[in-house]
């Protein structure tokens, strides 16, 4: 059987213009070792032909097909003379070219998707949340209809975890906060005479509005992260599973318990938080401004009205709560391997600190008349 030719491309001498294609443009042939470097020199000496002519070609596949549309620019080129019989492939490659979209429509109809994507991501989410907050009204009414079965012990230690023991933290951050904020307040008021005025400006952006916030966005990161990883690792060792087995419900046994245990520690976080920011805020006064604690203390009371120390403890009961089901939400989604573990626990704070600021203006514009 005789072999047959290998493709070849060269310049047609009558027409110097012109590339002629020959032999066998099939996938075996074009495999051959140097026939495509070989093809590549012939198109380069002839860059810009007037025409092609196709006809000597004795075989024709796909591939051998593909190669001419990609040197043609995936465009038919003008003066182009083939056989009947060949005239197939390239009207199938024509056809799958016009079925590919544009590059820009291609790059729109990604960001739709994506942006298609997100959005049902976080409308699963904030379904699943809405859904984790009826749960846990209804294992609030089952606590009030039977409270010697609640699960008191799970309430008291996870009062402790993120009440008693935060509170060498938050007692850290008031201080230094308060310290930054009267020295910083001080050299404006000093400017204009207003030194006395000092104990209000403290006494209304911690109680009302600094205390609460500090003490969130501390117990978010602290507790809400340490809740979240705590109900990722009970997934990946099948924990979360073996107490569905067991009967033992997830909310009433897991969620309620660390709802309430936040809404009973925040406030008293949030009181002690006040007190140390202001001790710190009184302190630098004292050594700034030479203004005394007993004056301080005294001022404190008629620079601030009461409605607004019960603003910060009713934000605190709230950022709790929205703390502890945020955290839970995101423990729960959490899938059983090491990858989920960590990127649950990032995105869960990141959430509840979102949710405190937001709950936060949402409290500002509410309360916009009130303790002034």
């Amino acid at each position: 059987m005789q072999k047959p030719a290998p493709p070849a491309l060269q310049v047609d001498p009558a027409r110097p213009s012109q590339l002629v294609a020959s032999g066998a443009w099939q996938v075996r042939a074009l495999a051959c070792a140097g026939v495509i470097g070989q093809l590549d020199a012939a198109l380069r000496s002839c860059p810009n032909p007037a025409g092609w002519d196709l006809t000597d070609i004795t075989g024709l596949d796909h591939i051998g097909a593909q190669w001419l549309w990609n040197a043609w620019g995936k465009t038919r080129p003008p003066g182009l003379v083939l056989s009947d019989g060949h005239n197939t492939f390239f009207q199938r490659l024509e056809q799958a070219g016009l079925l590919a979209l544009p590059e820009r429509q291609k790059i729109r109809w990604r960001q739709l998707i994506r942006l298609g994507a997100r959005t049902q991501s976080l409308t699963g989410h904030l379904l699943g949340f809405i859904q984790l907050i009826g749960q846990c009204v209804f294992d609030l009414r089952r606590l009030a209809l039977a409270p010697l079965r609640g699960p008191w012990k799970e309430i008291s230690s996870n009062v402790y975890h993120v009440g008693y023991q935060a509170l060498g933290i938050t007692a850290l951050v008031g201080i230094l906060i308060g310290v930054v904020l009267s020295y910083l307040s001080a050299q404006q008021l000093h400017a204009f005479g207003g030194d006395i005025y000092l104990v209000n400006i403290l006494g209304m952006s911690i109680i009302r509005e600094l205390g609460p916030l500090l003490a969130a966005i501390l117990v978010a990161g602290r507790s809400g992260s340490s809740i979240t990883a705590q109900l990722g690792v009970m997934r990946v060792n099948e924990e979360l599973d073996a107490m569905q087995v067991m009967g033992l419900p997830h909310g009433f046994r897991l969620i309620m318990p660390k709802v309430l245990a936040l809404a009973i520690a925040m406030p008293l976080l949030v009181i002690w938080t006040d007190a140390m920011a202001l001790l710190g805020g009184m302190v630098a006064a004292n050594l700034e401004l030479g203004l005394s604690p007993r004056y301080f203390i005294h001022k404190l009371p008629d620079a601030v009205p009461l409605a607004n120390y019960w603003i910060g403890i009713g934000k605190g009961v709230v950022f709790g709560s929205l703390i502890a089901l945020v955290a839970c939400h995101f423990g729960f989604r959490i899938r059983a391997n090491t990858e989920s573990l960590g990127a649950g626990t990032t995105s869960s704070v990141v959430t509840a600190i979102t949710v405190v600021i937001l709950a936060d203006a949402v409290f500002a514009i509410v309360f916009n008349g009130v303790g002034f």
